[in-house]
């Protein structure tokens, strides 16, 4: 086992603190070429997607009256956001965010093709049309980690909650004229061309990301499997308080508030008796409020602070519900929609927000698609239920039910409260000295146990146990496994850490995730080391297999043969 004085020397990597000084406005990202040309390509998809949407909850309506097969429409959209967005995140830190972002955009095309020419030859069934969202939206699912954690190469990092925020406001302006648009082509021209609209709708955005001349940092060290990869992503969550609490607040709140777009046509033609056209201005009453509140958001970020700001928008969010399930006029509807459009918008874009200024580059992806599927796996749950609710009781019931829901969330700080976080604690620190190693190892080898011994006077003992357990979260979020300190019972003074890795790859994977925070963390239990001792740190293989020589074998003797360890 190699020893030595110092674990870490580290240095400030990328990512600098975002503060309001540094801002340079709500429009400043667009005046990067590709970030422009990415953001105003992604409003024409932004669009398609829209108008399928429409296009398939009215041709369900046409096909059935059945509550629970039109609310299904919207989980089919969002349930592959849920399920295919994980293994969608650890492709898009592991790969070219570029070409991950093309492929995804590429099946959507094709099977939203595939969509039109059987709805041409009407050959649709309400099953097949749940299929081929859900196909589509497997697509896009591949795509948007890919797209949202490429952001920050495309724009300065004091830029970035701007551009996360013009991202939202792409969706929301085409949401504000699609659903009216899609309404009008599928009264005019029918389903079909609405389906088609969509397929041709992804294109421009293809040809943007094939524009883009990404400039890649290859890596040192060979990519991750998937598997791992995903076991990573997922980990790094679960032991990161503020990313954990954001994915399930996200939860809760898409669970909470996912009837106003489930049962939307519904409450068009059973409340309000109107068409498709009604529909398409209910839908785009919501977008317009979408618009306005993404114009909003540093606003409230800046003045509120994060958990205030979310709070009053669920309060804000549930009084409209009730309004929408109380209401018999469409000026009336359109009102409500229109602040739960703009109330939802900010919502996503504050926890959007915390995820991206909290997560560190070598896990974006994986942390945005979890957030993505934590929150559209919220909205698919909830479409589902209060679907099943419209369908046992009434659609105005499931509303009025689902505003009182949205109304009691603000009591989630009470035990979840939201990080107030910015960028400054996920910049990537250089750990400047190297591991001594004097066996021929490779990055395979494994398992690697790492031992750090600590000497702390005895009457700091409590106060080093708290650091050393916050200092815990930040190695098992880096890939460390097995982590355990204990106190020498000989020698009060001594401690030793303890923690494991698979491989010794995955060691010196870990050593490249170092933040700024996780070396805070570090910092603070080093603090409590007498100052006549420095740690000692000694890093070995378990179960050497192939670093011990066969008995009486020669110095040439092949090493990678079983170990003989002696009597």
């Amino acid at each position: 086992m190699g020893a030595d004085n110092e674990q870490a020397v580290a240095t400030a990597g990328e990512g600098a603190r975002v503060d309001t000084a540094g801002r340079g406005g709500a429009l400043a990202p667009l005046r990067e070429p590709v970030f422009r040309r990415i953001w105003s390509a992604s409003i024409v998809s932004n669009f398609g997607q829209l108008i399928l949407g429409v296009g398939v909850a009215w041709e369900m309506t046409r096909m059935t009256s059945e509550p629970g097969m039109v609310a299904l429409v919207q989980s089919a959209l969002m349930l592959p956001l849920m399920l295919v967005a994980l293994p969608a995140g650890a492709i898009a830190d592991t790969f070219d965010r570029r070409k991950i972002a093309i492929l995804g955009l590429g099946i959507a095309a094709f099977f939203g093709s595939m969509l039109s020419l059987l709805a041409f030859y009407e050959l649709t069934s309400p099953w097949l049309l749940l299929l081929f969202c859900s196909l589509i939206g497997a697509g896009v699912a591949i795509y948007n980690p890919a797209w949202q954690s490429s952001i920050g190469e495309q724009v300065k990092p004091t830029d970035l909650p701007a551009a996360i925020a013009l991202g939202t406001i792409s969706y929301n302006v085409a949401r504000s004229f699609g659903p009216a648009l899609g309404g009008l082509i599928v009264l005019t021209l029918g389903a079909q061309a609405a389906f088609a609209f969509n397929a041709l709708a992804y294109l421009p955005l293809i040809l943007a990301f094939l524009l883009w001349k990404r400039a890649s940092v290859p890596s040192r060290l060979p990519p991750e499997h998937l598997t791992r990869a995903m076991v990573s992503g997922v980990r790094y969550v679960v032991h990161s308080r503020p990313i954990r609490t954001v994915l399930v607040r996200a939860f809760i709140f898409g669970l909470a508030g996912a009837s106003a777009p489930a049962l939307a046509p519904l409450v068009a033609r059973d409340i309000l008796g109107g068409d498709a056209a009604t529909f398409g201005i209910l839908l785009g009453a919501s977008g317009i409020g979408a618009v306005v509140g993404a114009l909003m958001i540093n606003i409230m970020r800046d003045t509120l602070g994060v958990e205030k700001a979310v709070s009053c928008l669920a309060i804000v969010g549930g009084l409209a519900l009730l309004l929408v399930g109380l209401s018999r006029t469409l000026p009336l509807t359109c009102l409500g929609l229109f602040l739960i459009g703009g109330a939802t918008m900010v919502t996503i874009a504050l926890f959007n927000i915390s995820v991206q200024l909290t997560a560190p580059r070598w896990v974006m992806a994986r942390a945005l698609s979890l957030f993505s599927s934590l929150l559209t796996g919220g909205i698919a749950v909830g479409a589902w239920f209060w679907g099943a609710v419209a369908g046992s009781w009434s659609v105005e019931g499931a509303i009025v039910a689902s505003g009182a829901f949205m109304l009691v969330l603000p009591a989630c700080a009470l035990f979840l409260r939201l990080p107030e976080v910015n960028q400054a604690g996920a910049a990537a620190v250089a750990i400047v000295n190297e591991p001594e190693v004097a066996l021929a190892i490779t990055l395979r080898s494994g398992p690697v146990v790492i031992e750090v011994d600590y000497r702390v006077e005895p009457e700091n003992a409590r106060a080093y146990y708290d650091a050393m357990l916050e200092l815990r979260r930040a190695r098992l979020r880096n890939g460390a496994f097995d982590w355990s300190i204990t106190r020498d019972i000989g020698e009060p003074a001594l401690w030793t850490e303890r923690y494991h890795f698979p491989t010794w790859g995955d060691y010196l994977r870990m050593r490249d995730r170092f933040t700024q925070a996780d070396m805070e963390a570090q910092q603070k239990a080093d603090a409590f080391t007498m100052e006549s001792h420095d740690k000692r740190i000694r890093r070995g293989l378990e179960r050497p297999f192939g670093s011990v020589r066969w008995k009486g074998a020669t110095p040439d003797s092949h090493q990678d043969s079983v170990a003989y360890l002696g009597p």
